[in-house]
């Protein structure tokens, strides 16, 4: 299988094609800032993407052009970017995922089931998250998805059910129902992820934490391993996983 790296040159770049090649795979090339991708879709089966959440779309797109899988790992999408992914998946396999490492998945599992079990008029649902201080975006794609299964769990969106991030000065009480969010930046931090369901009685901690960008390129390559001879379609890491 031949996989494509977008922005090879960057960190995760070089920890994706080490692990393309760890994986038996053929590593089909990259590319570097400013260059063309469609030559890396006409030369690969599948191309992994962790550039940036305004180059999704037209990587997407190439996709849908060339016919290739595509793996995207880019946060902060708007949902304009969103839906263009979407459309795109309708004539390529795409897996898009938040977060490509195997525990987050069990823990974006989890917690819809919690949800489910733990009902917001009773259970507030808090998520806290840190990563290191150059990240642009905030809260993290991974807090938003661990909000949005907490959400699901519970039957609704987490439109509908209401965000709450950003609390400063007189907010007064806690919306009923609503998911919070705090995002902490600093230092070198891979990334951590609490979401706490908080009772009168009782408080619900369910916490990861990654020491190592490689967890999020292992499970990247596996997805890509995991789209050949896949039908066009929006997939996320729980069909990779089978979850």
């Amino acid at each position: 299988m031949k996989i494509g790296i977008a922005g090879i040159a960057g960190r995760m770049g070089t920890l994706l094609a080490e692990e393309v090649e760890a994986a038996g795979a053929t590593l089909a090339g990259g590319t570097r800032r400013g260059d063309d991708a469609r030559a890396l879709f006409a030369a690969s089966d599948v191309v992994i993407d962790f550039t940036h959440a305004h180059a999704a779309a037209a990587h997407a797109a190439l996709a849908a052009e060339t016919g290739k899988g595509l793996v995207l790992g880019s946060s902060g999408l708007s949902a304009e970017e969103e839906a263009a992914v979407a459309e795109a998946a309708k004539r390529a396999p795409i897996v898009y995922a938040a977060n490509f490492a195997t525990g987050v998945n069990l823990v974006i599992a989890l917690a819809e089931k919690l949800a489910a079990a733990l009902p917001g008029a009773q259970y507030d649902a808090e998520i806290v998250e840190m990563h290191h201080r150059r990240k642009v975006d905030a809260p993290s794609g991974t807090a938003v998805a661990i909000g949005r299964a907490v959400a699901r769990g519970r039957g609704t969106t987490l439109e509908q059910a209401g965000r709450e991030s950003g609390r400063d000065g007189h907010t007064g009480a806690r919306g009923t129902g609503t998911i919070g969010f705090a995002a902490l930046r600093g230092g070198q931090v891979v990334g951590e992820h609490t979401l706490l369901f908080a009772a009168g009685s009782e408080h619900i901690a369910l916490t990861h934490r990654s020491f190592d960008r490689r967890a999020y390129a292992t499970g990247a390559v596996r997805a890509a391993l995991w789209l050949q001879g896949r039908n066009p379609g929006l997939y996320s890491m729980n069909d990779v996983l089978g979850l």
